[in-house]
């Protein structure tokens, strides 16, 4: 928790669309947590994560002590490090997602933008709506597993 006593963490669930020249407007409760600069990088499960600068950074850190010598560093390596673009936030809270991004990730006008705690993510609305369909089917199951993990 920040001195203030708010929590410091990125949560919640909000539908946006893209504007006609293919913006996308932060919610303003996501965009209290970051500065004027952002990094979009290929997430999971067909989203697209943002991070701010400071996490971007720790992430990199992170993947240079994977070892290149394999195959699977050097492939997720390079697919996640060629999909990564800095973004500048404008004054009224849009960023421009670039197009290759979209159109390799299948993520139309309509979006699903949510905060899963050290990033965004950014999905196409009919896809998240389809992924969250099947993973309430399986929240208590999962709860259950991750228990086992402890």
């Amino acid at each position: 928790m920040s001195k203030s006593g708010r929590l410091k963490m990125f949560f919640g669930y909000y539908e946006h669309n893209l504007d006609a020249k293919g913006r996308l407007i932060i919610p303003s409760k996501l965009r209290e947590e970051v500065s004027d600069k952002v990094y979009i990088l290929k997430g999971f499960d067909g989203a697209l994560a943002i991070y701010k600068e400071e996490k971007f950074l720790e992430i990199v850190e992170e993947q240079k002590r994977l070892p290149f010598t394999k195959a699977s560093s050097r492939d997720y390596l390079r697919a996640m490090l060629a999909s990564a673009c800095e973004l500048e936030i404008d004054k009224i809270g849009r960023v421009q997602i670039p197009n290759i991004l979209l159109s390799k990730h299948g993520i139309g006008k309509e979006l699903v933008i949510i905060g899963v705690g050290d990033h965004i993510e950014v999905w196409d609305k009919a896809k998240y709506l389809a992924y969250e369909e099947r993973i309430d089917r399986e929240f208590e199951e999962n709860a259950e597993k991750l228990e086992d993990h402890e």
